[in-house]
């Protein structure tokens, strides 16, 4: 028996729900779309968490706070 995080069983049976309602149609740019649907709502809550301090905010995601700055634009997060 494995030991899953639940957030990884959440977008399991969410994606699984996904390819199960394409009845047998070809996925496309699922990569892309689970990155989207994922990355702007956890940019808010870390941001709402931070305090909206950039530098903590990257801090906790573990990456750049460039990289953060960047996302914040791409994402229209920025206030």
């Amino acid at each position: 028996m494995t030991n899953k995080h639940p957030i990884t069983e959440c977008i399991e049976t969410q994606l699984q729900g996904y390819l199960n309602d394409l009845k047998g149609m070809a996925p496309t740019d699922i990569y892309q779309m689970v990155l989207a649907v994922v990355e702007k709502p956890m940019l808010e809550l870390v941001m709402q968490h931070a305090k909206h301090n950039q530098s903590l905010a990257a801090q906790y995601l573990g990456i750049n706070r460039n990289t953060l700055h960047k996302k914040l634009v791409e994402h229209q997060l920025l206030k």
